[in-house]
């Protein structure tokens, strides 16, 4: 049952998961879930704001698990550890952003909270009301004699994001975060200056310098950037390097969701690197767990090239050659697992091309009738992110995203395409024979 606006319940689990829900027709705006960690009304830094590019808090009380699609709409996941919350901390202001319009554009804009245990459903607030506001506080767990209750806001901000999280006291930064410029030949050391008259008695100074070898004041922080790439079949591409991921660790995240119970998975994709991949036998029934397997082929500007992925174990290395590597591999699909890939950026002038794809290993036939949002998350630098159209074609690989090296910078390109293997052919010759690859195969299973 909704809650209506000003209501509030008790919170009686240790931990919940903060589901952000909307439906997705066409031209509706992107959301994204956020949270602010609140001490008297205020957070006690930037450190204190939660969203896509800050997706954890130092705590541990505070996590974004991403965006995931749920039933014919999208969720944006929060995980919060009532538990570990720092004492001093009293609000978690749980927010909403919309990128590329208003939310009264966002149909069945919603937020449930849920017992991360057991999955049941402590509360819910659906939000009606909504015409040109681009931010919204839809709720806030807050304590109250020692326990956690959740309250149903509904407060609305014409100026998105920024405009919220400064309310609550951050420092924002909206420029997109560019590498930085290589440093100036150094200048010829100025004349010398003659001495400043002194102060008349009594003038306050405005600034002493530190006595010789003491340590210099701690650099102010960084304010918080909010910029984020959202790649579609009119921008299906973009410059990692134009949007500061020039180095540091890239994660790429993919959030499967089959819209059936028991048959969600969530894969991400972080450092990994690619080696020699096989192909393998026939798919399975669907029946049973779903399980997909998160593959990259790679190309290196030394011409060596290959595959990472669990088949064989095929794991690949971050800090060698192919400067990609999968962790693991996730065989049931639990959201809170997955597989991770990752991609060494302070090797990237090493990286000629990268493709990340998926396959189903087993538990379905094709794609059909799942669905799915990509994420590439650089340590530096602007997230990327784009949603796969829906598979209408008996497809058991996906290309998802292209990286190549273009012009000296390192260029996204979504790809989101469903290929259809000809018989007797694996799902990876597919993609290398789709994508001119070159590699030989050879059968290999997990």
């Amino acid at each position: 049952m909704s809650m209506l606006k000003g209501g509030n319940v008790p919170v009686p689990a240790p931990a919940v998961r903060v589901e952000l829900g909307w439906q997705t027709p066409p031209g509706t705006p992107d959301v994204d879930a956020s949270a602010l960690l609140l001490v008297s009304g205020r957070v006690r830094g930037d450190a204190d704001f939660v969203f896509y590019n800050q997706p954890a808090h130092a705590s541990g009380a505070v996590r974004h698990e991403g965006k995931r699609p749920a039933g014919g709409g999208m969720s944006d996941v929060l995980r919060v550890d009532l538990g570990a919350v720092e004492e001093a901390v009293d609000t978690l202001v749980l927010a909403a952003s919309a990128d590329g319009g208003a939310f009264g554009r966002v149909p069945g804009l919603h937020i449930r909270v849920l017992d991360a245990a057991s999955g049941a459903e402590l509360a819910r607030f659906d939000s009606r009301d909504a015409t040109t506001e681009t931010a919204f506080v839809l709720g806030e767990l807050y304590r109250r004699q020692g326990a956690w209750k959740f309250r149903a806001v509904g407060q609305g901000y014409d100026t998105g994001l920024a405009g919220l999280a400064t309310d609550f006291g951050i420092s924002v930064d909206e420029e997109p975060h560019t590498a930085p410029a290589p440093p100036a030949p150094p200048a010829a050391p100025p004349a010398p200056m003659p001495p400043a008259p002194p102060l008349p008695a009594g003038q306050p100074v405005a600034s002493i310098p530190p006595p010789p070898g003491a340590p210099a004041p701690p650099p102010a922080p960084a304010p918080v950037h909010l910029t984020k790439v959202t790649l579609t079949k009119d921008a299906p591409a973009v410059s990692l390097t134009k949007q500061g991921g020039t180095s540091g660790a890239m994660r790429v995240n993919l959030n499967w969701n089959s819209g059936s119970p028991g048959k969600r998975l969530t894969k991400k994709l972080g450092r990994k690197a690619m080696e020699a991949m096989g192909a393998r036998g026939a798919l399975l029934p669907q029946s049973g767990e779903l399980d997909l397997d998160l593959c990259a082929l790679y190309e290196l500007t030394d011409g060596s090239a290959g595959v990472v992925h669990p088949l064989g174990g095929n794991f690949g290395a971050l800090h060698a050659p192919p400067y990609i590597q999968l962790d693991g591999d996730d065989r049931t699909g639990a959201v809170a697992a997955g597989e991770n890939l990752t991609v060494n950026l302070d090797h990237q002038a090493r990286i000629k091309r990268i493709l990340i794809f998926v396959t189903v290993y087993a538990g379905a036939r094709s794609f059909e009738g799942l669905h799915a949002t990509v994420t590439l998350q650089p340590q530096h630098g602007a997230p990327v992110d784009f949603t796969l159209d829906e598979c209408r074609v008996p497809s058991n690989v996906c290309a998802l995203a292209l990286i190549t090296r273009t012009g000296g910078e390192l260029v996204v390109q979504r790809e989101a395409r469903y290929l259809v293997p000809a018989p007797g052919v694996s799902p990876q010759r597919t993609v290398d024979q789709a994508y001119g690859w070159g590699l030989d195969w050879s059968p290999a299973r997990k």
